[in-house]
C-alpha cells in the first residue's frame, strides 16, 4: 500500500516539478522581461532547487568516453557481455590506432568490479571504473531494478547472487585464463562466497581478490546500518520494508525493498548534512558558481537514484550477514544452479591472493569488519595477503574521490600486478641466411645438401607466486 501512495504523491508532484524547471529558465535568462527583475537570479534558484527536490531521477550512464592511458587518449566502448535476469555484466572495452600503446593494452590484467546491489546504481562506481581502465581489463556487475523486472523471471536469492558471481568469473577465465576480482562494500560477503564454492570444488579460483569496505564480520565495529540490521527481527523488516510493486511496472506485484524507502534511510544518516548541502547549492545559485553547482548536481544525480531491490534476496542478507553471522559461524550453504546444496568454506581457498581495504572513517562497514576476511581464509599464505586503513577516509572515499586515486589504487594496481603471471615473451625473429650462389662448373657434379629439421620448444609461463 505504501508503495502505491508513494507513486500516487510522486506522479501529482511531477508537473509541479516540471513547471519549476521552467519557472527556473526563466527567471534566469537574462533576455526574459522576467529575468530583469532585481531578485530574478534568487527566484531562479529557489524554483531551480525545488525542481531538483520533487523530480525524479533515473538511472544514470556511466558515459565513459575515452581514458588516458600514459598519455594517449584511448576510446572507450560500453557493451554488455552476458545479460541475466537480475543482472548485466558490462565490459568498458578499449581501443587505440598506437601499435605501442594497444600493446600495453592486451597484456594488462583483466578485473571483475562486483558492485553493490544495496540501493544504488552500478554508476556509482564510475571513479573507480573509469580510474582501472587506466590500467586493467574492466568488467562490472550492474544490478537492474526489481521494479522492473516481470514475475515470470522468478524470484532472486542470495544464492542466485553467488551463482551469478561464479558465472561471471568464470567467462572471464574462459577468455584470458583467469582474472582478478575487485569487490565493493555489499558483495564483499557473496564474492567470498562465490571463490569459497569454486576453491572446494578444486576449480580455478581469481588471481586475487579486492575486498573493500563490506561487512564481513559486522560485529566488530558495529554502524547504525549494522545496529538496525542487528537490533531488529526478521519478521519486523519482512513486515516493516517489504513492499509489492504497482502496476504501472513491469515488475507489478514483485515483492521488493523500494528504492525510496532506503534513499530514505541513506539520507536520515545525515540529515543536517544533506540539508546544508542544498542550502550551499541555493547560495551558489544565486552567486553564479557554475562549478559548485554543477559538482552538486553530479553528485545528487547519483546518490538520488535508487533501485529496488528483490525482497528474498535482501531478507536472506539481512540473516545471514548481519543476524546469524551464518560465514563466520561456518553454517552458510547455497544451492547451486545444479540444485546442489554445498557448505561455504573459506580455509579452502588457497591459490587466491587477498586484500582488505577500510576506511578509518567508514560509517557503514565499521573498522575490523572487512579486516575479518584474513582469519577465516586460513589456507591464503600470510604473504598473500594484504591490509589497507585509509586514513581520512568515509565509506565512499574508499572507491571514489581523491583519496581513492591517490592511495587506495595505487595500492590495489600494485597488489594486482604482483599477482599476475608474466607473460610468456615470443621467441626472438631471427633473419634467414640466404647463401650466395654458387656458379656451376661443368665438369663438377652437384652436391646434394641434406635437409636438417629443427623444433622449437615452446616456453610455458610459471604463476608468480
Amino acid at each position: 500500500m505504501l508503495y502505491k501512495i508513494y507513486e500516487t504523491q510522486r506522479s501529482l508532484m511531477e508537473p509541479f516539478s516540471d513547471l519549476a524547471h521552467s519557472a527556473s529558465k526563466v527567471y534566469g535568462n537574462p533576455l526574459s522581461m522576467f529575468g530583469q527583475n532585481p531578485f530574478a537570479q534568487r527566484i531562479s534558484a529557489g524554483y531551480d532547487l525545488m525542481h531538483r527536490l520533487g523530480k525524479d531521477y533515473e538511472k544514470p550512464e556511466f558515459g565513459l568516453r575515452t581514458v588516458d592511458v600514459d598519455g594517449v587518449e584511448v576510446a572507450i566502448h560500453e557493451r554488455v557481455e552476458i545479460d541475466k535476469p537480475f543482472c548485466e555484466l558490462r565490459r568498458f572495452k578499449r581501443f587505440t590506432d598506437d601499435p605501442a600503446t594497444l600493446g600495453k593494452l592486451k597484456g594488462q590484467p583483466a578485473v571483475l568490479i562486483v558492485a553493490p546491489l544495496s540501493g544504488h546504481y552500478a554508476t556509482l562506481l564510475r571513479d573507480t571504473v573509469k580510474t582501472m581502465l587506466k590500467d586493467h581489463k574492466v568488467y562490472i556487475t550492474d544490478w537492474k531494478n526489481a521494479r522492473l523486472i516481470p514475475l515470470s523471471e522468478g524470484e532472486f536469492h542470495l544464492d542466485d547472487y553467488v551463482n551469478y558471481v561464479q558465472e561471471f568469473i568464470r567467462h572471464l577465465q574462459g577468455i584470458y585464463g583467469n582474472c582478478h576480482v575487485v569487490s565493493v562494500c555489499q558483495p564483499t560477503v557473496p564474492v567470498l562466497a562465490a571463490v569459497s564454492l569454486m576453491a572446494s570444488r578444486g576449480e580455478l579460483t581469481p588471481l586475487s581478490m579486492t575486498m573493500m569496505g563490506g561487512p564481513i564480520d559486522a560485529r566488530k565495529s558495529p554502524t547504525a546500518v549494522n545496529n538496525l540490521a542487528m537490533n531488529k527481527s526478521f519478521e519486523w523488516f519482512e513486515n516493516n520494508v517489504i513492499y509489492r510493486v504497482p502496476t504501472n511496472f513491469a515488475g507489478a506485484g514483485r515483492r521488493v525493498y523500494p528504492g525510496f524507502l532506503q534513499h530514505s534511510g541513506f539520507v536520515a544518516m545525515n540529515p543536517s548534512n544533506h540539508a546544508k548541502s542544498h542550502y550551499d547549492y541555493f547560495k551558489d545559485l544565486v552567486k553564479g558558481d557554475e562549478a559548485s553547482t554543477e559538482a552538486h548536481r553530479k553528485f545528487y544525480d547519483e546518490y538520488n537514484a535508487v533501485l529496488d531491490m528483490d525482497a528474498d534476496y535482501y531478507l536472506e542478507t539481512i540473516r545471514v550477514v548481519f543476524q546469524e553471522f551464518c560465514l563466520l559461524n561456518g553454517t552458510w550453504k547455497i544451492k547451486g544452479v545444479d540444485g546442489k546444496i554445498e557448505p561455504v568454506r573459506p580455509q579452502d581457498i588457497t591459490t587466491t591472493a587477498l586484500f582488505s581495504v577500510e576506511g578509518e572513517l567508514d560509517d557503514i562497514s565499521g573498522s575490523g569488519q572487512t579486516e575479518a576476511v584474513h582469519s577465516i581464509c586460513s589456507g591464503v599464505a600470510n604473504s598473500e595477503q594484504k591490509h589497507l586503513e585509509v586514513k581520512g577516509a568515509g565509506h565512499f572515499g574508499i572507491f571514489s574521490g581523491r583519496r581513492w586515486r591517490e592511495v587506495v589504487y595505487p595500492a590495489v594496481k600494485s597488489f594486482i600486478l604482483s599477482h599476475q603471471p608474466v607473460a610468456a615473451k615470443p621467441a626472438p625473429t631471427i633473419n634467414p641466411v640466404i647463401p650466395a650462389k654458387i656458379e656451376k662448373k661443368p665438369s663438377v657434379a652437384p652436391v646434394k645438401r641434406e635437409e636438417v629439421a629443427t623444433k622449437t620448444v615452446a616456453g610455458k609461463s610459471l604463476r608468480k607466486k
